[in-house]
């Protein structure tokens, strides 16, 4: 346990030299919140049930803070220290690499939690949205999709093994990955066309999980989205397990 502490807090300050990466994670989600803001302001839709798109747009966002933190700054991040001979220094201690991952994806959990309060915070605040939630549920789905989503990350950055292809990859994943989540826009207003593709996105199940918790609705009307997230991460730390090399 202490040797993790320790390994933690070193990958922490590194994480932290990315000033780009933490800046994202933490404004991505606001900037874009006030931006619908302006565009629709808070009042109710008829298409929307009677919700507002601030309503949908806050758990939605929230997805979006951990799909595109876990698909660019966690693999673009383990391929720049790999480039950089940073995970070459292990190879001569009995660090186990499983190990090193756990430790290594804590500073861009905890950046990604407080990127999720930030953006919370603005709805209630400012653009008042409405919750129905419950705090423990949502926190718990936060969790499980950023560890989700963090393993997935970690799993392309073992498979590409460098920085560039990493960046070129994590945008070609994540564009349409967001686009067809409804995220950005609500899966109500789409055709039935583009709701087939949506159900082979990740996020889209991400979304769909955030915004029932938001609603208040139970984890067991959720069940498919929580079977999903959850085989993700077991996959992700599998192929971390048998790939993670210090070379």
């Amino acid at each position: 346990m202490h040797a993790f502490l320790k390994l933690s807090t070193v990958q922490t300050k590194l994480y932290l030299r990315e000033p780009m990466s933490v800046f994202f994670t933490l404004a991505f989600g606001p900037i874009l919140l006030v931006i619908m803001g302006l565009i629709f302001g808070s009042l109710p839709r008829p298409e929307l049930n009677g919700l507002s798109q601030m309503d949908l747009s806050v758990p939605g966002y929230i997805g979006m803070i951990i799909g595109i933190t876990g698909l660019t700054a966690v693999p673009i991040g383990v391929a720049t220290r790999r480039d950089a001979g940073v995970l070459r220094r292990f190879s001569a201690t009995p660090l186990r690499p499983l190990t090193y991952f756990l430790a290594d994806i804590l500073a861009p959990f905890l950046v990604t939690l407080l990127g999720v309060l930030i953006l919370i915070a603005m709805g209630l605040f400012i653009y008042h949205v409405q919750f129905r939630g419950n705090w423990l549920s949502v926190f718990g789905g936060v969790c499980l999709s950023t560890l989700a989503f963090f393993a997935l990350g970690y799993a392309i950055a073992e498979l590409v093994r460098n920085a560039r292809t990493a960046i070129i990859l994590g945008n070609v994943i994540v564009i349409p990955m967001t686009t067809f989540s409804g995220a950005m826009v609500p899966l109500e207003v789409m055709p039935a066309s583009v709701l087939k593709i949506a159900n082979f996105m990740p996020l889209k199940h991400v979304v769909t999980l955030m915004r029932g918790l938001w609603a208040g609705e139970a984890w067991s009307a959720h069940l498919l989205e929580a079977g999903i997230l959850a085989g993700i991460f077991a996959v992700g730390v599998v192929v971390v397990a048998l790939t993670l090399k210090w070379e």
